[in-house]
């Protein structure tokens, strides 16, 4: 329970929604039940959450369009069930969150965008400036043009890398199911339903095992392996179902419904042992002894005019190290800016990046979030 009083305190929210509810269990679209989420979204937003939406049910919402009882084997046919029922389901969401004076806005992803780092950021950065400006972003996954994708992937790993991509502090997963049970309930009436647990917990996946649905890509396995993807950036991850009365409000309110599964350690921490643990570096920031002594004394943010020579061919994004006069290592992190813009603002101030490079994306050129002392 003590986990769960922080709930109220998670500032941004990833929720996701899977196909079974949104269309009623394939019998079309369920304008009702979709009112009733975004109203409680609604609600949320007021009270102060950052809310992120990952919603499944175009594919389905499709089929129902095109009269189809069970989900077709073939791509062009699952392609195109993808692209009529995208119409719908973002058309119902306009039309509700409207109700509540929120603008949303349209997101396709696929996994190939988020393991491209220079994709990766130019999302992140979207997503970031959508929700700073009030608008509820929806995320799908682009099913109408990615065939592996529709093939092997499921929006609760979407959701758990939207999760990391915008650092959430909570993923939402809500199912047709009460939560994660000790086995399935469905079959043996003795399986207790698991109120808390960590989402590394190696015993989850037996209980968890199962098929997937009629409608959807993803059965419970795929939840338990986004949570653990999730606790990577340190977010927690509640699985929960989508059919209790006023659910987001009561989770909102520490009610203990649903599993949740809860990262080992915090995200920061979590975020500084990835980048630890990242050995790709693409090049060299060499560093002068101020810089050197800020990094490890103070805990700030490298700056570009602390950096005396820039080696490698890096993009924005990627990893670097960072030396001191004498070649030693002092940090590794994630570099806002390509070799070539990091060799023309070295040994520059901050104020100066915009008159150099015509523009400016970040001050810092490796952010202190994004950096790990060595």
């Amino acid at each position: 329970m003590e986990r769960r009083s922080k709930i109220p305190g998670f500032q941004r929210w990833v929720v996701k929604i899977g196909s079974a509810l949104l269309t009623d269990d394939g019998r079309g679209l369920d304008v009702a039940a979709i009112g009733g989420w975004v109203d409680q979204m609604a609600r949320l937003r007021q009270q102060g959450v950052e809310l992120i939406l990952v919603s499944s049910g175009s594919v389905a919402a499709g089929m129902t369009r095109l009269g189809w009882q069970q989900r077709p084997g073939s791509m062009r046919e699952l392609q195109a069930a993808a692209a009529v029922g995208q119409m719908g389901l973002v058309q119902t969401y306009e039309s509700h969150f409207k109700r509540h004076h929120t603008l949303t806005a349209q997101v396709l992803l696929t996994h190939a965008d988020l393991s491209n780092r220079q994709r990766y950021l130019n999302a992140r950065s979207t997503l970031n400036t959508l929700v700073q400006l009030g608008v509820v972003p929806v995320i799908n996954e682009n099913d109408t043009v990615v065939t592996d994708e529709i093939r092997f992937g499921d929006n609760d790993t979407l959701g758990a890398l939207v999760a990391n991509l915008v650092e959430a502090d909570l993923l939402v997963i809500l199912t047709d199911q009460k939560g994660l049970y000790t086995a399935n309930p469905s079959t043996n009436p003795e399986a207790v339903l698991i109120s808390e647990s960590a989402a590394n917990n190696p015993e989850l996946p037996a209980m968890a095992a199962g098929g997937t649905g009629r409608l959807g890509r993803g059965g419970m396995m795929t939840k338990v392996k986004a949570a653990a993807l999730a606790a990577r950036s340190g977010a927690h991850t509640l699985i929960v179902g989508g059919r209790e009365e006023d659910v987001l409000s009561r989770v909102f309110a520490a009610e203990a419904l649903g599993t949740l599964l809860w990262p080992e350690q915090e995200r920061l921490v979590a975020r500084k042992q990835w980048l630890a643990g990242h050995l790709q570096t693409r090049g060299v920031l060499h560093l002068d002894a101020g810089a050197v002594r800020v990094l490890r004394e103070s805990g700030k943010s490298l700056l570009s005019v602390g950096v005396t020579r820039v080696e490698g061919r890096f993009v924005r994004g990627e990893m670097v190290n960072c030396v001191d006069e004498q070649g030693n290592d002092v940090a590794r992190g994630l570099v806002n800016y390509s070799a070539d813009e990091a060799s023309k603002i070295m040994g520059k101030p901050s104020r100066d990046i915009e008159s150099i490079l015509g523009y400016v994306d970040e001050p810092e050129l490796v952010n202190r979030d994004n950096l790990v002392l060595v």
